[in-house]
């Protein structure tokens, strides 16, 4: 399968929708990205949107659900593809939507603080009350917290 890696910084337009598909979570809103130029005289004049579906899996559900809100300034990061379906009136439809595989705020637009939750240690799985922070492994990067 073909995969078109695509980075998209733009505005969140939906409010965020956190379901369990299967056994994983996955936390889904959509991102409007607005152009704009200047003219001759110097006004700016609106250009193209691109309005794209982003799904969050894994480790970014946590991070994604703690941060971002409608109207959030953000940058996503992730594989692209066309979703095709067919609406309640038998029309054939396609959307287009991103898997991310990362996502932050847009530091341009927002000032955020980056908290760094505690780590787990050895034999404790990730949602134990008794996870304390530990010595970080430098083989896998600790997940950030980004609130605005």
């Amino acid at each position: 399968m073909f995969e078109t890696p695509m980075t998209v910084v733009g505005r969140v337009v939906t409010d965020l929708r956190r379901r369990v598909v299967g056994d994983q979570e996955v936390i889904s809103f959509r991102v409007a990205s607005n152009s704009r130029r200047r003219t001759g005289d110097g006004a700016w004049e609106p250009g193209n949107s691109l309005y794209i579906t982003v799904n969050c899996w894994g480790r970014l559900v946590t991070g994604v659900g703690a941060a971002l809100y409608k109207g959030a300034p953000v940058i996503v990061s992730g594989i692209v593809h066309t979703s095709e379906y067919e609406d309640k009136d038998g029309v054939k439809r396609s959307s287009l939507e991103m898997r991310a595989n990362a996502v932050g705020p847009d530091l341009a637009r927002v000032i955020a603080r980056i908290e760094q939750p505690p780590r787990p240690r050895d034999g404790e799985d990730e949602t134990s009350p008794a996870a304390e922070a530990d010595e970080s492994d430098p083989a896998e990067p600790d997940p950030l917290v980004l609130s605005a």
